[in-house]
């Protein structure tokens, strides 16, 4: 019976001491190219051109957003208590679309 559990207690033990050290981790490689800050040929960031651009279209897109909001509460007021036009469900879903479409931009 002695000999059923020395058995597993000793190849544990020659398992332990033929263990390699631990090896460091291997570092990560450079970063790629894309994170240094390029010129366009007017000599400005194209960071700052792409972020600035991503703004604008930001602006627009919460200018629709909010026309489109305005227009779904005139049609809403004035549709009743009892009936919803198509259109309303359809200028809710087009409000959806583009409060992710500028929540996308915000958070890139």
């Amino acid at each position: 019976m002695l000999l059923f559990t020395a058995g597993p207690v000793a190849m544990l033990a020659r398992a332990q001491a033929l263990q390699l050290p631990e090896q460091p981790p291997l570092p990560l490689p450079n970063p790629p190219d894309d994170e240094e800050d390029r010129r366009l040929p007017n000599g400005r960031s194209q960071k700052d051109a792409i972020a600035k651009q991503e703004h604008q279209q930001a602006l627009k897109d919460t200018d629709n957003l909010i026309a489109i909001a305005q227009q779904l509460k005139s049609e809403l007021e004035k549709a009743g208590d009892y009936v919803i036009p198509l259109s309303c469900v359809k200028k809710t879903e087009e409000i959806e679309r583009l409060a992710r479409k500028i929540r996308g931009r915000l958070k890139g």
